[in-house]
C-alpha cells in the first residue's frame, strides 16, 4: 500500500504539487493524465524521493511496518529508490556503455559504487539481468552498446534496468512520449505483462488518454499540481477531460480529441485478441 496525505512540493511560491491525497494498493496500474506542468512529473519524483516534498507524508506497506519515505536517510534512503524504480522518458542509459552493462546499472544500491563502476558484477547477477532482457524480447542485443538501439529498445533495456532492482513500486514519468506508435504499444505491453506476473505496482505518468485508457485500471487527472480526477476509466467524462485539458466548451470536440488522443494502439486482451484503443473517452 502506497498512502499519500496532504503532500505538497513547492518551487518558490509555486506549487507543482498541491496538497494531494491518495491510498492505492497494492498490484494497481495507474495512469496520470494532464497537461505539461500540471505536476505529474514532480510527483513521481517526489514519490522516488529524487526531490524532498515540502510538506505532507509519504508511508509505503501496512501498519507498523510502513516506511515513512519522507524521513528516510542514508542507507534506507538508498533501498527505497531501489525499491521504488524510476523509468524515464529519455531512457537515462549510458551511451557507451553495452546493453547488459545498462541494464546492471540497476543493481547499484545492492554493492558498492566501486564494485559497479568497475563492472564487477558476480554470474548471478549477470544471468539475472539477461533474464530481465529475454522478459522484454532484447536478450539478443545483451552485448550491443546502447548507443545504437532505436527509442523503442533503449526503453525496454530501461525498463529491465529497473527489473533488475527487484522494486515493489514502478514510475513510469511519460515513457513513450518520444516513441513511435508501433514502440509505444510494445513498451506499454511491457509495462502491462510486468504489473499483471510479477504483481508490481506501476504509475504511469501519459500525455494522451487513449494508452491511458487502454492498460490502466485507474486514472488520475491532475490540474495545477491537484488532484481532480481519481477512478475507473470509465468514469471520466467529456466535462472532466475538459477541466483536466482546460479545454473551454466552445472549443471543437473534433479538436479537443485529437488533442489528448495522438495515437491509435494494439492492446493484447487477456484472450490473446487485438482490440484498438482509438480514445472514445472524448466523446463523453
Amino acid at each position: 500500500m502506497l498512502k499519500i496525505t496532504a503532500l505538497t512540493k513547492k518551487f518558490g511560491d509555486l506549487k507543482a504539487v498541491d496538497n494531494v491525497s491518495i491510498d492505492i494498493p497494492d498490484g494497481q496500474m495507474i495512469g496520470i493524465i494532464g497537461r505539461s506542468g500540471a505536476g505529474k512529473s514532480t510527483l513521481l519524483r517526489t514519490i522516488n524521493r529524487l526531490g524532498d516534498a515540502t510538506s505532507g507524508k509519504i508511508l509505503f506497506g501496512e501498519g507498523e511496518d510502513a516506511i515513512d519515505v519522507n524521513a528516510l536517510k542514508g542507507r534506507a534512503l538508498r533501498e527505497w529508490r531501489a525499491h521504488c524504480a524510476m523509468i524515464f522518458q529519455q531512457f537515462n542509459l549510458v551511451p557507451r556503455l553495452d546493453v547488459i552493462t545498462n541494464v546492471l546499472m540497476g543493481r547499484i544500491n545492492y554493492s558498492s559504487t566501486v564494485k559497479t563502476m568497475l563492472k564487477m558484477f558476480s554470474p548471478e547477477e549477470r544471468a539475472f539481468a539477461i533474464r530481465a532482457l529475454d522478459r522484454l524480447d532484447i536478450s539478443a542485443q545483451a552485448l550491443q552498446r546502447a548507443d545504437t538501439l532505436s527509442g523503442g529498445q533503449q526503453q525496454r533495456v530501461a525498463i529491465a534496468r529497473a527489473l533488475v532492482q527487484e522494486p515493489r513500486l514502478l514510475l513510469a514519468d511519460e515513457p513513450i512520449s518520444s516513441l513511435d506508435p508501433r514502440n509505444a504499444s510494445i513498451v506499454m505491453d511491457a509495462l502491462l505483462k510486468i504489473n499483471r506476473e510479477d504483481g508490481i505496482t506501476v504509475l504511469c505518468n501519459l500525455h494522451t488518454l487513449d494508452t491511458a485508457k487502454a492498460y490502466c485500471e485507474r486514472i488520475i487527472g491532475m490540474k495545477h499540481g491537484a488532484f481532480v480526477f481519481d477512478g475507473p476509466p470509465s468514469d471520466l467524462k467529456l466535462d472532466m477531460l475538459r477541466d483536466i485539458y482546460g479545454v473551454g466548451e466552445d472549443d471543437d470536440d473534433e479538436e479537443f480529441s485529437t488533442a489528448i488522443t495522438s495515437t491509435s494502439i494494439e492492446v493484447v486482451s487477456d484472450d490473446g485478441a487485438e482490440q484498438k484503443s482509438d480514445g472514445e473517452a472524448a466523446s463523453g
